[in-house]
């Protein structure tokens, strides 16, 4: 079978979230933060680089550590975590990577010849007196640096605004000289917060935190978080520094606002804050984003859906287990129970931290190249992967360990009728259990739920 892409993008046991996309000589790479597997906060690792050919985007390659955490002046014993990230081509045709330490609000830089070469501290944003941009009276703290670089020009977003600060109005950009250091124009707000969005069009969509800004024809489009943090929002401008309206949702980590297979307001995973940006991969755009594992805030995994272009321009995507496939999987053959993009009991919680709320984990630490599955099952846990390109196909297996006493039901629709039924036992080892099915031929998603007793973990399943 020919090899395929899925989501989350790279190896299970790997945690980059915030993934800022850009293609550079025919290679996707992505650019973000690091979190660890089992972590207490989040970003704690150096910044790392995956990168995949255009052509071939189930073929990620690390590219190792391109930017230490100590390598910061300000952050040389290491105690400060790095947070998302961004990187621009510069006039010089170098790479400048953008980011903030999570303890002081200024932007740090620092600069590479190739993509994910090893990086170099080159300084700190400022403005021509010297003095740091977020140290100058005034000035809001700076968090999630978004860049895009015009000519000689660099365009610079940044924010972070929680519901209840007044003292945090929105996104803003400055402008920055050919150095790619120093303070041209601005700063000026370009998206508000929550606490300046009332009888705006970015009420209820207000920006929180992410910014991210890409020019898509002649237009400006600013990516960010918003106020709910399980959704990406997108404005649109003629201008880089300001005029931007509201375009809608571009993805929401829990399914929230997709009416397609289920209500709207249902949510379909466990979610909590989001970040990303698009990218156009062979003529066609696509969102990257993460996802919540471990049922923890801290152990995030990159995703990415293809986006649909409208009228009104881009429309909300669908969470999927194929994203970068191009199309549905192979309606055949093992598949990893870690590619579930659905994952709810029967009460649909919305954000992670559920007491005893079903999980993507793997065992072994952080750094173990150990394979994940889904952990925490109980009476009534769905997981549901979507899609697959189904033929013939008449025979379903799952393996599964752990304290069970019951069966795995298995449906095309996560209300739909019971297609087979899986019954299951204890086991302190993986087992394979099979049923005979009947699945219908064409594009299905396939939804497994567990009726019974303790506490099974699911590895995979199979389609014969």
């Amino acid at each position: 079978m020919k090899k395929q892409a899925y989501n989350p993008y790279l190896p299970s046991w790997e945690y980059i979230p915030d993934g800022e996309p850009y293609v550079f000589d025919g290679r996707v790479y992505v650019y973000g933060s690091h979190d660890f597997y089992n972590g207490y906060v989040f970003c704690m690792g150096d910044y790392v680089c995956w990168s995949a050919p255009v052509d071939d985007l189930w073929n990620w390659r690390y590219e190792g550590v391109i930017y230490p955490r100590s390598a910061d002046p300000e952050n040389r014993d290491g105690k400060m975590c790095l947070y998302a990230p961004d990187v621009t081509v510069g006039p010089d045709g170098r790479y400048y990577l953008y980011y903030v330490l999570d303890k002081i609000s200024v932007i740090s830089v620092a600069v590479c010849d190739t993509p994910a070469g090893k990086y170099e501290f080159y300084g700190y944003v400022r403005y021509p007196d010297g003095t740091r941009l977020g140290e100058r009276e005034g000035d809001e703290p700076q968090f999630d640096p978004g860049v895009l670089t015009e000519g000689d020009v660099t365009y610079l977003y940044s924010g972070f605004c929680g519901r209840g600060d007044k003292s945090r109005t929105g996104s803003k950009v400055v402008v920055l000289d050919k150095d790619m250091l120093t303070v041209r124009e601005g700063p000026v707000l370009v998206v508000p917060g929550s606490e300046y969005s009332a009888g705006t069009e970015y009420e209820d969509h207000a920006f929180f935190e992410a910014s991210s800004i890409r020019k898509v024809d002649d237009k400006y489009i600013f990516i960010y978080s918003s106020e709910v943090m399980h959704e990406l929002c997108w404005a649109v401008s003629d201008s880089p520094l300001g005029g931007f309206t509201y375009g809608g949702v571009l993805i929401s980590n829990a399914d929230v606002g997709i009416d397609t297979y289920k209500p709207a307001d249902m949510p379909m995973a466990y979610a909590a804050n989001d970040h990303g940006s698009i990218v156009m991969i062979n003529g066609e755009w696509y969102i990257f984003y993460h996802r919540h594992t471990n049922n923890t805030w801290y152990s995030r995994q990159g995703c990415a859906e293809k986006l649909v272009c409208t009228e009104k321009g881009f429309a909300q995507a669908e969470m999927t287990s194929c994203g970068l496939n191009g199309g549905p999987l192979a309606g055949k053959g093992e598949y990893p129970a870690y590619l579930a993009c659905n994952l709810f009991t029967e009460k649909h919680d919305l954000y992670v931290g559920q007491p005893h709320a079903p999980r993507v984990m793997q065992d072994g630490r952080d750094g173990d190249e150990n394979e994940g599955y889904i952990a925490d099952i109980t009476d009534g846990t769905t997981a549901g992967f979507k899609y697959f390109d189904c033929r013939g196909v008449r025979k379903i297996s799952i393996a599964a360990r752990a304290y069970a006493d019951g069966v795995f039901e298995i449906r095309t629709k996560w209300d739909g009728d019971a297609l087979a039924a899986i019954p299951v036992v204890s086991s302190n080892v993986w087992e394979t259990y099979t049923a005979d099915i009947d699945l219908p031929d064409g594009v299905n998603a396939i939804y497994i739920t567990y009726r019974g007793t303790g506490t099974p973990q699911l590895k995979s399943f199979t389609l014969a």
